[in-house]
């Protein structure tokens, strides 16, 4: 263990009485707490927006004069004390779930090793879903009080800006990140120099410096290769998240996996368990392995003793999804470790072989799932999926005996919940409602409230969304130099009142995000319907190598910008953190239209149902679960499609989300009281809210993943070493 320590920087010029605002803003405990986020944005709101709601830039660009005013108004000191008190409560807390419910687990922690971390947009080290989720992971760990420590890297050039031409094609801008003027801890040794652990490759090493970002109770630590020991080439490695060269991504899974367990060393943790959220960080079984066979045990014990505590999260049943290298870059990469292990190099291959008809590869998939004895898909279909895919790992078996299991996804209550209907819930659930969140009993008081309160709430987040899209355009037209037609169909034109549905995700082309499109002029009859408009928000990015997923994006784009149209279907680009909040909080119905199976869980319905947006979905992932008749609709039936007639399944779910549209959600929005209220409407909203919330939360799926997974996962890496 190296001797370290980290410190807030010491070059903030903040007035005495409020100079723990430094404090709090290198922590991302704000991102979840509304009163900590209007404590920054009262500094000086403006400024707020403009920096992209990053505190850490506030405080040093704010003028003096407005940090002298807040030190001097009452009010505003009411609101900093509160909330600083409020802050010191949370993380000194003794007597959380974990410590009440599992005090066994309060020794050591859980390692959790994830390549991306939605944590908040000012922080754009995340892709999608599967990094958000990671980020919910990681508050759902802090509020709960388990000892965690996450794992990932941190990009220089973080994620990529989209833009959008004239005719619709996706460019990626990357653009260096200040760590500066991020919520960033450099970890220092003794003599005050950045703690640096290393990777062995083959002909050199490279070296990783550590940062710590702060969530709350839980520590996150990101990797950086960009130091002046390293050469120019692997200073670059973790300068972008998922990198399309396969050179590249085999050398930042190494880092990520072997300099994870490495740094995690290095800072004196020893985890009672190791959970890998998806295969991208599989070589942290190598590495374990490797150290306990560099202290004399066997290496197929060490190999027990690794399998025994480790738990694999896979999300996506689509190829894509899971990586596999050729053996010629194992070859060029890994040389030198097998004989760390003992083995031969065909053994070592033998660890993650897999037969693909190009040939034979090393799966990270098949390495994380043989070297774990905790396995989880993430809803209860992706495991029958997961089950039959992965199958062909145990051949003795029966389909359903495969040893993986599901543990269905969830969402962070505090960070999706638009502040105004939190409010309205600890109204008519009760004060202390988010330290019960996942309980049923308690959702079931949603009944209580009034239609007209609920509808109210639901009205202002709706304007809120529609006079910020109108403001984006605005700002597009300003300083981007567009088009006026994308100008329009950036938004300019939404209606506050009309029915309005959400599409936005990740353009990949299973997705069928041009479902809604396939008869166009069906739909622009449905959205152009005289008293009755509807309009549909689209919102997504491909990766940049997924020219597929880029030519779906200008379809789509190209259909919005039409005249006929009139405004009401719109494309947002750069679809970040921050937009998906306006937009689940804000929309009426959240569209999925996955081809099933293929949807392993997806969490933006979740988002949208618990702040009262109904759900519009195919029955896959997650949302298979959820529906029950009456808290949304269903495209098309519970069944998985023949794969030998995609085209017809197409052809079907369109025609069932036409008619649902036009025969049931239109004229239930617009069946109105007297009193203008959509009161069937919001009998169905109150049913979404009480039936999603509680079970699609990250309390229950992060309690299940304790009492299923981390705990078996701890007892039986000790019964491994007392056996050994």
């Amino acid at each position: 263990m190296i001797p370290f320590r980290t410190h807030l920087p010491n070059n903030f010029d903040l007035p005495r009485r409020i100079h723990r605002l430094a404090e709090l803003a290198y922590n991302l405990w704000w991102t979840w707490q509304p009163e900590a986020q209007r404590l920054f944005s009262r500094l000086d709101s403006a400024l707020w927006e403009r920096v992209g709601h990053n505190p850490v830039r506030l405080l040093r660009e704010a003028e003096r004069a407005c940090l002298n005013e807040a030190a001097l108004d009452t009010a505003y000191l009411a609101r900093y004390d509160r909330v600083l008190s409020a802050f010191d409560t949370y993380l000194t807390r003794s007597d959380t779930w974990a410590a009440r419910a599992h005090p066994e687990l309060t020794r050591r922690p859980i390692a959790y090793f994830s390549m991306e971390y939605g944590l908040h947009e000012t922080l754009p080290i995340y892709s999608g879903g599967l990094g958000v989720l990671s980020g919910d992971h990681l508050k759902e760990a802090s509020d709960l009080g388990l000892p965690l420590v996450g794992v990932g890297l941190l990009y220089a050039e973080g994620y990529f800006t989209q833009r959008i031409s004239e005719d619709g094609w996706q460019s990626a801008h990357n653009n260096p990140l200040n760590f500066e003027e991020l919520p960033l801890l450099p970890i220092l040794n003794e003599d005050g120099q950045p703690v640096i652990i290393e990777v062995d490759f083959p002909d050199r090493r490279v070296a990783l410096r550590i940062w710590e970002v702060r969530v709350g109770r839980v520590p996150l630590y990101l990797l950086d290769s960009n130091v002046e020991a390293n050469s120019p080439a692997d200073r670059q490695l973790t300068a972008r998240l998922y990198w399309s060269d396969l050179d590249l991504r085999i050398s930042q899974e190494m880092l990520l996996g072997i300099g994870g367990v490495r740094a995690l060393r290095a800072l004196g943790h020893d985890p009672a368990a190791w959970h890998m959220n998806e295969g991208h960080s599989a070589f942290l079984t190598l590495e374990r392995t490797r150290e306990l066979v560099a202290e004399g045990v066997p290496f197929d014990e060490a190999v027990a003793r690794v399998r025994a505590a480790s738990i694999f999260t896979t999300h996506t049943p689509v190829p894509a999804g899971n990586d596999e290298f050729p053996l010629w870059l194992v070859d060029k990469h890994l040389a030198a470790f097998w004989p760390q292990l003992g083995l031969t190099r065909d053994r070592f291959v033998d660890l993650a072989r897999n037969q693909q008809p190009w040939g034979e590869t090393f799966s990270m998939g098949v390495l994380a799932l043989r070297l774990s004895e905790g396995r989880n898909a993430v809803s209860e279909l992706h495991g029958r999926v997961a089950r039959r895919m992965w199958h062909f790992l145990w051949p003795e078996r029966a389909e359903e005996d495969v040893p993986i299991t599901h543990v269905t996804n969830g969402v962070h209550t505090a960070t999706w919940l638009a502040r105004r209907l939190r409010v309205l819930l600890a109204h008519y659930l009760g004060e202390d409602w988010l330290e019960h969140l996942d309980d049923p009993e308690l959702w079931d008081r949603v009944r209580l409230i009034p239609p007209e309160e609920l509808w109210t709430v639901h009205q202002h987040q709706k304007r809120k969304l529609v006079f910020y899209l109108r403001e984006r355009a605005r700002q597009q037209w300003l300083h981007e130099g567009v088009h006026p037609v994308q100008v329009i169909a950036s938004g300019a034109l939404l209606d506050p009142y009309a029915l309005t549905i959400g599409f936005a995700r990740r353009f990949a082309t299973y997705k069928r995000a041009d479902l809604i499109l396939s008869d166009v002029e069906r739909l622009l009859a449905i959205i152009n319907r005289p008293n009755l408009p509807v309009q549909v928000i689209f919102a997504g990015k491909a990766h940049p190598a997924d020219e597929p997923g880029k030519q779906l994006i200008q379809h789509v784009y190209r259909i919005v910008k039409r005249a006929e149209t009139g405004g009401r279907l719109v494309f947002l680009q750069d679809y970040d953190m921050n937009l998906a909040r306006y937009l689940v909080q804000g929309v009426d119905v959240w569209l999925n239209t996955p081809r099933r199976p293929n949807e392993a869980s997806g969490t933006s319905g979740m988002k949208a149902a618990l702040n009262g947006v109904l759900n519009f979905s195919i029955l896959d992932g997650w949302w298979r679960e959820a529906y029950n008749g009456h808290n949304g609709w269903a495209i098309g039936d519970d069944r998985d499609p023949d794969p030998e007639s995609v085209e017809e399944q197409d052809r079907a779910d369109a025609l069932s989300l036409y008619e649902t549209l036009e025969n049931e959600i239109i004229p239930l929005y617009y069946d109105r009281d007297a009193h203008d209220l959509p009161l069937k409407w919001v009998e169905r909203v109150k049913e979404s809210m009480r039936t999603v919330a509680p079970h699609f939360s990250t309390r229950r799926m992060l309690k299940e993943y304790i009492e299923r997974l981390y705990l078996p996962a701890a007892a039986s890496e000790v019964t491994a070493v007392q056996e050994g």
